[in-house]
């Protein structure tokens, strides 16, 4: 068996200019409260006595018990109290400087984007972006945000995102994989329009509380399943832009798959492909083979890849998927966490690992 891929040492890597860009890392308020100095005081005092109204059975509180205490390693807990994710001295402590992180992408997975109550979800997202430039990004240059918006309100969304694409502490526009219909449908439009107006990529992030169960055949009956069943989410919301053609009028739309996994990518392509060979006449508006869209308009986060018996197979994968769409993420703090000395279990040649570990990220977010 091929060894794990290693980094060099943290001065080298600096000097070398080969720090880790982590794309995938989940801060966390410290409180309850944390949000209210961004909120309305109409808000404060709704959520203070009716608390939030999401979408589907388990909204509220986590589906199994292993998800809990917020499915995160255990090592993670703040020394001096709070959420892992919560304490940015901890962060840099544990995760930042040790893993030689040139630069985060945070992904906040609270925040009311699938409120019923969508005039309650947009002010939650934007009491979100808020906390997440004054207690990270201005206090740590390394991370960037990801503009939290409230997906079902199209034009509200579109607002969000223009209030803060021109503040450079942003690097994405963020959507959950679990939406109340697929992505593709006209009522999302909005949301694409405004990001390839703003040159933002969407990071697409699985989970969320679309109202609907993660798989065809309903809710599963263990967290082993639940926790596969997610990529499901993913596999959905790409057939859908790319079959309703949002890829084909929107061309310079990059979107990224956050932490649903990769190696489905290749034969979701070839499938659609055959099908879509045959039933063309039918979507007159995907003009080219979806797998085409795929790999021009898809990115795939490298947390959690899956890890075949032969580790070798793994870069026949990327080798499919395509080498420069696959950015280097960590899912910090949780507990399926990638560490970058470890997360390759084969040997990467020097070129790749630059690809998969920097520049991939780097190119994507244009973070220079």
């Amino acid at each position: 068996m091929s060894s794990a891929t290693t980094l060099p040492d943290r001065a080298t890597a600096r000097n070398a200019g080969l720090g880790v860009i982590d794309c995938d890392i989940h801060p966390n308020p410290k409180s309850a409260a944390a949000l209210f100095p961004f909120l309305p005081r109409r808000w404060q005092q709704h959520l203070s006595v009716y608390g939030t109204a999401g979408h589907g059975p388990h909204a509220e509180a986590p589906a199994y018990p292993l998800y809990a205490p917020h499915t995160s390693r255990r090592d993670a807990w703040p020394p001096g109290g709070g959420l892992p994710g919560s304490d940015l001295e901890f962060m840099r402590q544990q995760h930042l400087d040790p893993n030689n992180v040139e630069h985060g992408v945070l992904l906040p997975l609270f925040g009311g984007t699938s409120s019923r109550n969508l005039e309650l979800g947009a002010a939650l997202a934007s009491a979100v972006n808020d906390w997440q430039i004054a207690e990270f990004v201005a206090r740590e240059p390394r991370l960037k945000a990801s503009i939290h918006i409230a997906h079902e309100d199209a034009a509200a969304a579109v607002a969000e995102i223009e209030r803060n694409a021109g503040n450079p502490g942003f690097a994405q526009i963020q959507l959950a994989s679990a939406t109340s219909e697929p992505l593709g449908r006209k009522r999302y439009w909005p949301i694409f329009e405004a990001a390839q107006r703003t040159s933002l990529p969407i990071g697409i992030h699985v989970g969320g509380s679309g109202g609907h169960a993660r798989t065809g055949g309903g809710w599963p009956s263990f967290y082993v399943e639940a926790h596969y069943d997610l990529i499901h989410g993913m596999q959905t919301q790409v057939t859908s832009m790319v079959l309703e053609g949002v890829f084909e009028f929107f061309p310079n739309v990059k979107v990224v798959l956050v932490e649903g996994g990769l190696a489905w990518a290749p034969s979701l392509g070839w499938r659609l492909d055959r099908l879509w060979s045959r039933m063309r006449d039918e979507v007159p508006h995907a003009k080219r083979p979806p797998s085409e869209y795929m790999r021009e308009n898809l990115y795939y986060t490298t947390q959690p890849m899956e890890e075949p018996e032969h580790p070798e197979e793994l870069q026949l994968t990327f080798e499919q998927i395509g080498w420069d769409r696959l950015p280097f993420a960590t899912d910090y703090p949780h507990w399926d966490f990638d560490d970058p000395r470890h997360a390759f279990k084969t040997a990467l040649p020097e070129g790749r690992k630059r690809m998969l570990f920097h520049d991939n990220a780097a190119r994507l977010y244009r973070l220079g």
